[in-house]
């Protein structure tokens, strides 16, 4: 009777024990962060599996949140409305790659270059090969909304960010066929020269297109066609069709899902990206805050070159929290801040004076310029998350010679390579690029926890 007594007794003392433990380890939380950070990297260190040399890692769902640079696999079954017409299934690759563009933490400083443009192209080639099938090429507004629900809930999770909607300004309008007056297969290819679209668009110069917009212009005028049946059906002169911008655009998008549904969806893929990127660096993404600061140490009545390249340091700085951009981009960003200093009658180049580069301009302490050709996040079960950087080396930012935008990209003078050179944009994880890699990685979870 005693010895049962005596290991209950210990039984109990050692439930007793892991209690205080896990209330001293609870409120040192609340003391320590650093010290909870490295304890809980130790746990998550501990529940990694073991991987033989051999073979790949497997996923695996953690217990304890990792740290943020710990690779993981998010799986969680999505809620489906059970009335989408889209296939998932028959572009899962494509969902996957989505979800790792989109990937939770990164998808707000990734939204404008790669993460929203790839949202919309797999958008548009899900319904385009859904046509072959309903012989539409537009969902209706219930349909439009339950496909979407779906879409989102897919990619959350699969480890997405779960406000898209939000991040890429998507509706459930935009899967429908909105005023364009043609959506049926049918009538699209009797509407619609589909032979020279497809010798426009079959496949593109992703470097060349931004510029001769050989695939654009086809685009447009199959859409224009489109636009002219809504005025042939109200008996209406069809000189207005030119004007008619969202007749147009909506036109557009019938005529991009047509494309995704004759394309095989990788090919498909490279088109929509290739195109929308010409929007893309067409632009300056950044919101400018207010200059007075700068313009306050940088004023022609000042001389002190220390506090101006302090404040213009200091204000570029802030610029570099938003996003990360392209090189070309970043050419437009420059050119956007500069005009506004001088016609703030700044008008020597502290640019120069303050060593601003292009890099400077985007997102990392280090600086990182995103290549003007369409990349993906790559998702390595055992390296991490990573992606394409270019321009490692510093290209001084050029300094606006008047106080107008330059009216195309297509006329830079400054020459910037459309793919990085160096090892570590290679897509797979080398040697000579870890650790690049990982202070990428690095910097960009210090800024996401600050």
């Amino acid at each position: 009777m005693r010895g049962p007594l005596v290991r209950s007794l210990h039984i109990c003392a050692s439930i007793l024990l892991l209690l205080v433990l896990c209330m001293h380890e609870s409120s040192g939380n609340v003391l320590g962060y650093s010290k909870s950070s490295a304890l809980a990297e130790r746990r998550a260190d501990l529940l990694l599996p073991e991987i033989s040399p051999n073979a790949a890692p497997q996923p695996f769902l953690p217990l304890l949140a990792p740290s943020p640079l710990t690779p993981f696999t998010n799986s969680t079954i999505p809620k489906l409305s059970g009335t989408c017409v889209l296939n998932f299934t028959a572009l899962s690759n494509m969902m996957m790659v989505t979800s790792t563009d989109c990937m939770a933490a990164f998808a707000p400083v990734l939204a404008n270059v790669v993460c929203c443009p790839q949202v919309e192209a797999t958008l548009v080639i899900l319904i385009g090969q859904s046509s072959k099938y309903t012989n539409t090429l537009a969902l209706n507004g219930t349909l439009a909304a339950h496909c979407l629900s779906d879409f989102q809930q897919i990619l959350v999770g699969q480890g997405a960010n779960d406000s898209l909607s939000k991040i890429c300004s998507i509706r459930s309008s935009n899967l429908t066929g909105g005023s364009c007056p043609v959506s049926d297969v049918s009538e699209f290819e009797s509407t619609v020269e589909t032979s020279n679209l497809l010798a426009a668009c079959g496949k593109i110069d992703s470097v060349n297109e931004c510029c001769q917009q050989v695939c654009q212009n086809a685009i447009l005028d199959a859409a224009r066609k489109l636009t002219e049946k809504a005025y042939s059906l109200l008996n209406l002169d069809g000189s207005h069709v030119f004007s008619d911008h969202t007749r147009i655009n909506d036109c557009k998008s019938i005529v991009l899902r047509w494309l995704g549904s004759k394309l095989e969806p990788s090919r498909a893929k490279e088109v929509l990206r290739g195109i929308s990127n010409c929007r893309i660096n067409k632009v300056c993404p950044l919101k400018f805050p207010s200059m007075s600061h700068v313009i306050e140490g940088c004023g022609a009545a000042k001389s002190n070159q220390t506090a101006c390249c302090s404040s213009v340091e200091s204000y570029v700085s802030h610029l570099q929290r938003q996003s990360f951009v392209t090189n070309l981009q970043a050419l437009n960003c420059a050119a956007s801040l500069g005009v506004r200093l001088r016609k703030a009658n700044i008008t020597n180049n502290v640019y120069s004076q303050c060593r601003i580069s292009l890099k400077d301009f985007s997102l990392q302490e280090s600086g990182c310029l995103l290549p003007s050709l369409p990349s993906d996040v790559v998702f390595d079960q055992s390296a991490g998350v990573s992606f394409l950087c270019d321009l490692n080396d510093n290209i001084p930012a050029p300094w606006p010679a008047t106080t107008q935008l330059p009216a195309s990209s297509c006329n830079k003078t400054v020459k910037i390579p459309a793919l990085p050179a160096v090892a570590s944009g290679q897509r797979n994880f080398q040697r000579t690029g870890s650790n690049y890699a990982a202070s990428l990685m690095a910097s960009v979870a210090l800024w996401i926890l600050m």
